[in-house]
């Protein structure tokens, strides 16, 4: 017998059914500890390491559903699994929606027994190894910086949207923040003790997309020497973030929209569905209703991820948040410089505050580390910076955005334009259009009656 394989804690008040799951457990390798009550199986549980509960639902005293109840209480995240001889689907429903990880009819098949119970304890030890890598890579999800009236807002319902259980849909730039925001989610949530995985699908190829996502079973194409599981299960009870999901190729979207509708999907091979309790965040930086009409994205796809939507506004557009920033990259790698590099100079900040950051807020990390390791004086000056990022630097990339055409422009007409812009995007709330356009309150209300767009 190998104990290593795991110890299940079998809970049934009938004597010859707890012995003969018990008998089924440790003929494959498992070890059985056996209980006749709740009452019975929560004291073994103080005295034994516990990796599985099997528990019956109709028993005197505490029931099975009871059993759930407190198992939470004190072991969060165990899996445990429900069987019943008064079954009915409402029962099944029942149980899965308290916590169960899965729920067998009496008599229990042992076959089907077995694949779920290796199943069960596969992804309790997916969780374990993803949580002990978490804690070393990410001990806590990135703080979201800024007080941009955009992030303020962003900040303000993320948490009421990782208490929910709906998908969400991330937009924005390259480089604006999308994974951090989706962590930030998933650590709000009360999935946070499981799984955050993450996985790009601009960068997956196209012949093993579908493996990834859903798994294979042995044989199922050249090379299949194993069965794997795909990162749906390998994220049960967690959060699967999906990002560059525009890139996703037509055929995939169809089943992975399926896998969002049923709460199901099917291992590349595989002859059986298999239920799936995953939260999913999706991110993209193109425009999915562009694609949709382009017929390169599936409109009941975008409908099933559009239902919460968050749009991260581009770094260009929140300059006044780019000090913040930069001092907590600074903060970060500060200490990795030779001296140790503690602050960033005016004229360093004046250069930054007025380049358009095409590559967003990685551009901006990017940056400040080169520039640590760069500087010889414990402080971050112009000299550190890169050459885009100069006076010369800087103003070819204004031009750069903004050509000038050659045979000129109406400037009051171009002005005027984007004035009525700023107030549309700002929704007339002058503060974030004067934002908008770098301008100090007094100014852009100056300019909005000298162009009649407000009253005098």
């Amino acid at each position: 017998m190998n104990p290593m394989k795991g110890t299940i804690l079998v809970v049934d008040d009938e004597h010859n059914q707890r012995e003969i799951l018990g008998s089924i457990l440790r003929s494959q390798g498992y070890t059985a500890v056996l209980a006749g009550s709740g009452e019975e199986a929560l004291r073994a549980i103080e005295r034994e390491s516990v990796d599985l509960v099997l528990t019956d639902l109709v028993m005197p005293g505490m029931t099975g559903v009871e059993l759930i109840d407190a198992l939470h209480e004190t072991n969060p995240g165990m899996p445990i699994l429900l069987t019943s001889a008064y079954g009915t689907i409402q029962t099944a429903v029942d149980a899965i929606k308290r916590g169960a990880y899965y729920y067998f009819e009496k008599p229990v098949d042992r076959a089907r027994l077995l694949i779920i119970i290796e199943r069960a304890l596969e992804n309790l030890r997916l969780r374990e190894s993803h949580r002990v890598l978490s804690e070393k890579l990410f001990p806590g999800a990135a703080e979201i910086i800024g007080e941009h009236p955009k992030i303020r807002d962003l900040k303000r319902i993320m948490p009421r949207i990782a208490r929910s259980e709906s998908t969400v849909l991330v937009t924005g730039e390259s480089g604006t923040g999308k994974e951090v925001v989706a962590r930030n989610i998933h650590a709000m949530s009360d999935r946070s003790a499981a799984p955050f995985l993450a996985v790009n699908c601009a960068s997956l190829p196209e012949n093993l997309f579908e493996s990834e996502l859903f798994g294979h079973e042995r044989g199922a194409f050249t090379g299949a020497h194993r069965r794997e599981i795909g990162l749906f299960e390998a994220a049960e009870k967690g959060t699967l973030f999906l990002d560059e999901i525009a890139e996703v190729k037509l055929e995939i979207q169809a089943k992975l929209l399926r896998a969002l509708q049923e709460r199901e999907i099917r291992r590349v091979g595989g002859k059986t569905n298999i239920p799936v309790d995953v939260r999913i965040v999706a991110a993209t930086n193109r425009g999915l209703e562009e694609a949709v009409k382009a017929g390169a994205f599936r409109a009941d796809l975008f409908y099933r991820l559009n239902i919460l939507k968050l749009s991260l506004p581009p770094l260009r557009e929140r300059i006044s948040d780019i000090p913040a920033l930069a001092a907590h990259f600074l903060a970060k790698h500060g200490e990795k410089g030779i001296p140790p590099v503690r602050e960033i100079s005016k004229e360093a900040m004046r250069l930054m505050m007025r380049y358009g950051w095409p590559g967003n807020i990685r551009e901006l990390a990017s940056v400040i580390e080169r520039a640590v390791v760069l500087s010889e004086t414990g402080a971050i000056t112009p000299d550190e910076l890169p050459p885009e990022l100069s006076d010369e630097g800087g103003v070819a990339g204004v031009q750069r955005a903004f050509e000038l055409p050659p045979q000129g422009v109406d400037f009051e007409a171009v002005e005027e334009g984007l004035l009525r812009q700023a107030v549309e995007r700002s929704s007339g709330v002058h503060t974030r259009g004067a934002e908008l356009l770098r301008m100090s309150y007094k100014t852009y209300i100056y300019r909005l009656r000298k162009f009649g767009i407000i009253a005098p």
